[in-house]
């Protein structure tokens, strides 16, 4: 079964390292100083409600997590995937329009497979909200998935380029997302990355959608991007890192895939999402403050991301949790009682 997935934690080191203007390559704990903000991306409302456990909320749980988001410093939010149909189409609406009424400084995003018609869902809603809506298109892209579906690379090429094609038409900002990319074949990621970018991405997406990379891996996998890019001419377009938690490793390798260049990083409230979930937003901007590479947000703004995010999705913050816990909100207040008096 070796052939259904490659394993970019084994890759060979056939690469010269990243190259990207104003960037240069640093010892992968000191994220201070990589020389450009991280940016991160919530996707509590979309890949967060994917957890078997969790729920839809109502629409005013939803709306209300987005001014906790901005305290905390997201800088961009998937408000859904509205191909969906029926309440996630209207909630996709409802919460650009929150957005934009309240001004908020938050960049919206919505999902579409790399179908057309899903394309043209996210541009109505940008349509009637007045919303720009960058679109997040995924497809998989690894020997597993083409082997499940009889894909072949020529389908997936021509799916990409419809989808960017759709988005570039409507004037939407394009992310080619490639679902499985760290069990990708280096060969399928170049013709798609660059069917994508000849088509108008800005940027693409790298995923680790079974949480199965190790840091040498991230490391490796976003260098061969970034060279990629560069190769072509194209390295204006910017890359993201979404990250699952299969193996305990999520935050890490959100961190290290920070250090190593990427523009964005996601995260989902708690860490909820598929199987075992995803990247803990909140632990996610919390250390990307601690490591100098973004503004630390204060506690009480975290705290209160988490409580806002447990209710939106109906789920029991753990007790051992390190910012929302039982156990650190006593411990916490514990070194206030004990801090000398003003």
């Amino acid at each position: 079964m070796d052939h259904l997935h490659f394993d970019w934690n084994n890759a060979e080191n056939e690469r010269e390292p990243a190259h990207r203007p104003g960037f240069t390559k640093t010892a992968i704990p000191h994220i201070g100083a990589v020389p450009q903000k991280i940016r991160v991306v919530d996707e509590t409302l979309r890949d967060g409600l994917q957890n078997p456990s969790g729920k839809n909320p109502p629409i005013e749980h939803k709306i209300a997590l987005l001014p906790a988001m901005v305290k905390v410093g997201v800088d961009v939010v998937s408000v859904g995937l509205p191909a969906a149909g029926g309440r996630y189409e209207a909630d996709t609406l409802a919460l650009c329009e929150a957005i934009r009424d309240q001004k908020l400084p938050l960049v919206a995003t919505a999902a579409a497979r790399t179908v057309v018609s899903d394309v043209e869902g996210i541009a109505r809603a940008s349509d009637k909200t007045g919303l720009p809506i960058e679109v997040y298109s995924f497809i998989g892209s690894s020997p597993i998935r083409q082997y499940v579906e009889s894909w072949s690379t020529d389908f997936l090429v021509k799916a990409v380029t419809g989808a960017a094609n759709a988005a570039r038409v409507h004037n939407l900002p394009f992310c080619l997302v490639t679902e499985d990319t760290t069990r990708s074949h280096p060969d399928v990621l170049r013709t798609l990355f660059r069917a994508a970018v000849d088509a108008g991405a800005t940027r693409l997406c790298l995923c680790d959608t079974t949480g199965h990379v190790t840091p040498y891996g991230v490391e490796e996998l976003v260098a061969f991007a970034r060279g990629f890019l560069f190769e072509i001419g194209a390295d204006h377009v910017e890359l993201d890192w979404h990250g699952h938690n299969d193996r305990g490793l999520g935050l890490p390798i959100a961190l290290w895939a920070a250090a190593s260049g990427v523009d964005r990083v996601h995260g989902t409230g708690l860490g909820v999402g598929e199987r075992v979930g995803n990247t803990p937003l909140e632990l996610l901007v919390d250390n990307l403050g601690l490591l100098g590479a973004r503004s630390r947000p204060s506690r009480e703004a975290l705290v209160d991301y988490c409580d806002r995010a447990a209710r939106a999705l109906d789920w029991e913050i753990p007790f051992d949790h390190p910012i929302a816990g039982t156990r650190a909100r006593k411990t916490s207040e514990l070194h206030a009682s004990c801090a000398p008096a003003a």
